[in-house]
Parts: C-alpha cells; structure tokens; sequence
C-alpha cells in the first residue's frame, strides 16, 4: 500500500499525503507547499509517507 501512496505523492502529492492522514494539518500544508513549488511538495509527501 505504501508504493501506491508513493506514486500517488509524485504524480499528486496531495493526495499521497490525503491517504496517508486524512484532513489534517499536514495535508493542507502539502497543498501550500504543492502551490509554491511542485518539488517541495513531493518531498514533503515522501517524508510524511515514510515517517508513518
């Protein structure tokens, strides 16, 4: 389940992130960081998927 939550996060990091945690405060920084630099938001969509 985590390798389709990580190609989730690279093709939407969003929704990788959604998957992972729900509504929560993570997600709508992911959509902030997506927003600001498609990269950021991967990485941050990596690291929240990997910390769980």
């Amino acid at each position: 389940m985590d390798l389709i939550r990580i190609i989730f996060a690279i093709l939407l990091p969003p929704l990788g992130v959604f998957l992972q945690v729900g509504l929560t405060g993570q997600f709508w920084l992911n959509i902030l960081l997506t927003i600001l630099g498609y990269i950021p938001g991967i990485i941050h969509a990596i690291y929240i998927i990997g910390k769980r």
